[in-house]
């Protein structure tokens, strides 16, 4: 079975796309992509409000998955199998979404955000730069469910959400926060603060968690780095030293 790529489709140099794969008319697809089989690109909507679907150069979108027109994705965009990106999510460089991800739409992703499999993100959240979101993470926006209310989730930049976690609607994580494993974030949790438990409760703060196996972790990109492109460590250095001032700062005892 061949691919079909409209011709009003727009495609990069060098860009491959697979076998049973469909482009819509809608899409313009950055030099040096890959699309595997069996995906669906520029799937048309009118939520899209006639805007294309735009894929950034040298991403890799794997078999199966399903992207809507009307959203704008960076360069270096990585995906799992069987990921479904709805209309207008606005997203940065290098997202990296495992399989069976699913982006419902209307959401901003900051750049080089790590998302594993199954998670689930709602729409109207915001997720900031570098954020790293583990397996089976539920981002919800419906307070009443069901209803037509919503009320959108943030995440910090750098913070970690830790596998299935169910972050309730218009919570806040903030910038370089941890929330372990299973818990249920029922209200803010601040920045630079680990949480945990159902609801999620500070225990704390992230200079001060230490495994007696590993001892102090976090800020943990300053450990993690090399499992990242070279092409983010600019920035990566950038938003640290963000996280690192906060830290200082609170450290510093407060003016009498």
């Amino acid at each position: 079975m061949k691919a079909r790529v409209s011709k009003k489709a727009k495609l990069g140099k060098g860009v491959r796309v697979g076998a049973g794969t469909v482009v819509y008319d809608n899409v313009v697809i950055g030099d040096g992509t890959v699309i595997d089989e069996h995906c669906e690109i520029g799937c048309p909507t009118g939520l899209a409000q006639g805007k294309p679907l735009v894929i950034g150069a040298r991403s890799r979108i794997r078999s199966h998955s399903v992207f809507y027109e009307g959203s704008v994705f960076g360069d270096d965009l990585g995906t799992g199998h069987y990921v479904l990106a709805r209309e207008r999510c606005r997203v940065g460089r290098g997202l990296s979404v495992g399989t069976r991800c699913d982006l419902e739409g209307d959401l901003e992703i900051g750049d080089w955000v790590r998302a594993h499999s199954g998670v689930h993100v709602a729409k109207g959240t915001v997720i900031g730069d570098f954020a790293f979101l583990s397996p089976r993470v539920m981002i919800t926006n419906d307070p009443f469910p069901p209803s037509f209310v919503t009320k959108g989730v943030t995440i910090g930049d750098m913070a970690v959400v830790a596998s299935g976690v169910l972050l309730m609607p218009g919570v806040t994580v903030g910038m370089g926060a941890f929330v372990a494993a299973a818990s249920v974030v029922r209200a803010d949790v601040p920045e630079l603060q680990c949480a945990a438990g159902d609801p999620a409760a500070v225990f704390a703060p992230i200079d001060r968690f230490f495994s007696p196996e590993h001892g102090r972790y976090h800020p943990w990109v300053a450990r993690f780095r090399d499992r990242y492109p070279k092409a983010s460590w600019p920035a990566m250095r950038r938003t640290l030293a963000r996280v690192e001032r906060a830290l200082a700062a609170r450290a510093r005892p407060a003016a009498s």
